[in-house]
């Protein structure tokens, strides 16, 4: 039987299948919920967009945009994105997916934080990025239909979102500060953590190792 949310079906292929079940086990609940949101909120934007990504690698992108923040994929100390980019792409290879299917998913993870970039690249790649800004900061969401909206939210419920979410960010970031150098993540630790200031990028330059 489908899984239809607000019109938008859930993809039924035996991947998207075991990235469900993946990222139940591997995520809390509010990733869980808030990253099917983004893949629903997504597909509702681009139908309005006329922008046809493909279903089962924008899914992929939306389910395990959020996997850094709770379970970091590599030994070393990377952006939270680029764990997340790094489990899907690993994820798609043990699978026999193409790199080049592998590639669009990694990049639109590692960009879905990236102001004013993915809309301007592939379909998958912009569309993740409309389903998250909407789902966190509400853009786009008075272009959706309040019904569509109201049912996905009865589907996969916000609670306590906005205070949780942020919760998360700390929790995911505070061991790896230096991680969100340059990034919208820094403001989130700089509010959060007692006693971390975010290095400028103004200092950065001034205390360069050059005479002038």
């Amino acid at each position: 039987m489908s899984d239809i949310i607000a019109g938008v079906e859930i993809p039924e292929t035996a991947v998207v299948a075991e990235a469900t079940r993946l990222m139940q086990k591997m995520t809390s609940p509010l990733i869980y919920h808030h990253s099917r949101r983004v893949f629903v909120f997504g597909v509702l934007h681009a139908r309005r967009l006329g922008v046809e990504p493909d279903p089962e690698l924008l899914y992929l992108s939306a389910m395990f945009h959020d996997t850094g923040l709770l379970t970091p994929f590599s030994d070393v100390e990377q952006r939270f994105e680029v764990d997340g980019a790094d489990h899907a792409r690993q994820f798609m290879l043990d699978r026999g997916f193409p790199d080049t299917a592998a590639d669009v998913v990694w990049t639109a993870i590692a960009l879905h934080t990236t102001p004013g970039i993915p809309g301007r690249m592939g379909p998958e790649i912009a569309i993740t990025n409309y389903g998250v800004v909407t789902d966190v900061l509400g853009l786009g969401l008075d272009e959706l239909d309040r019904g569509q909206v109201d049912e996905i939210i009865a589907v996969h419920p916000r609670g306590d979102f906005k205070n949780e979410f942020l919760q998360a960010f700390v929790d995911g970031l505070k061991y790896r500060p230096e991680t969100t150098n340059g990034t919208v993540n820094s403001d989130v630790l700089e509010h959060f953590v007692p006693g971390f200031r975010r290095t400028t990028t103004v200092e950065r330059i001034i205390g360069a190792p050059w005479p002038s």
